[in-house]
């Protein structure tokens, strides 16, 4: 019997991929391709598309996983497409048809109705949705043709715009926060003017200050000699915080789990207190709550071995 080859080890990789999701593959299929790619040892995604869905997908490689919760807590921004007159059992294209209407409406009215969802709105999660019920999936009930009550839920909606309206087709740009269902705005929507809705198409395009500028396709990716290359810093993911420089003294405690009191004299120290990521010689070593007194609490470390 000849043995299997030994799989190829897995690499140490630190960074971001800004990922440009293809419609048709969901975001753990799109992960596993970029990992497999990379060759990492670590990897996970900030917060899934559905399949239907394109656009930006934040993948983080080994060190920054320890950031990648902050982008499931930011806010976001998608161009969505929403195809009025038509209702299918998922919100969105996937879904099958259940009923269809007559459009007959105004920009005035399409105006109208969107000033209703801008701001706080309670929204219910759609039955297909990965919010589980007793341990089990809603989508999987969905499947079985089972409708469970589910409970609104707070989210906001921070902007609201209309682009572009040929009916039945009326495209918005919408940047809301964390939980916000699309496809449920997008029905939502079409409920208030009466003539039902789903998705036809959504793209995400920012996550917290993450922007879809630097986003590279799957296809680029797989075919790039060098896709290591591609990956920003770690701290891509932090670029919202203050920064703070670190003496080297400091900083070894600092990566000892030790709360310092800092010397302004001997510090640059942020005028704001709360989260600040944290460097010496211009190198990450994690983030840190600055409190009163100028007392620094480490919280996330960044492993420099």
């Amino acid at each position: 019997m000849n043995a299997r080859p030994a799989k190829k080890p897995r690499d140490r990789v630190d960074g971001v991929l800004l990922l440009d999701k293809p419609a048709g593959l969901s975001s753990n299929d799109a992960l596993t391709k970029a990992k497999r790619v990379m060759n990492a040892k670590k990897a996970g995604h900030t917060g899934t598309l559905d399949p239907f869905a394109t656009g930006l997908l934040p993948l983080c490689f080994g060190e920054a996983t320890k950031f990648s919760q902050d982008l499931l807590e930011a806010d976001k921004t998608y161009e969505a497409t929403v195809h009025l007159g038509i209702m299918t059992a998922t919100g969105d294209t996937e879904g099958e048809v259940i009923e269809r209407r007559e459009v007959d409406v105004t920009l005035e009215r399409i105006e109208a109705a969107l000033a209703r969802f801008r701001g706080p709105i309670l929204q219910v999660p759609p039955m297909y949705s990965a919010l589980k019920r007793d341990g089990k999936a809603l989508y999987e009930y969905a499947r079985e043709g089972v409708t469970l009550e589910r409970e609104a839920r707070p989210v906001t909606i921070h902007g609201l715009e209309l682009l572009d309206y040929s009916a039945p087709f009326l495209k918005i740009l919408v940047t809301c926060s964390k939980g916000t269902y699309v496809r449920v705005l997008g029905e939502d929507i079409g409920a208030a003017l009466g003539c039902g809705a789903h998705l036809s198409a959504l793209r995400r395009t920012q996550v917290g200050a993450l922007v879809s500028a630097g986003m590279v396709t799957l296809d680029a990716l797989l075919a790039h000699p060098a896709p290591r290359s591609l990956l920003a810093p770690v701290d891509a993911l932090l670029s919202s915080f203050p920064a703070l420089e670190l003496t080297g003294e400091l900083a070894q405690r600092f990566l000892q789990g030790q709360r310092l009191a800092l010397d302004k004299q001997a510090v640059a120290v942020p005028e704001q207190q709360g989260r600040v990521r944290v460097y010496h010689g211009g190198k990450l070593l994690g983030t840190a709550i600055l409190g009163e007194f100028s007392v620094l609490a480490p919280e996330r470390l960044v492993s420099t071995a």
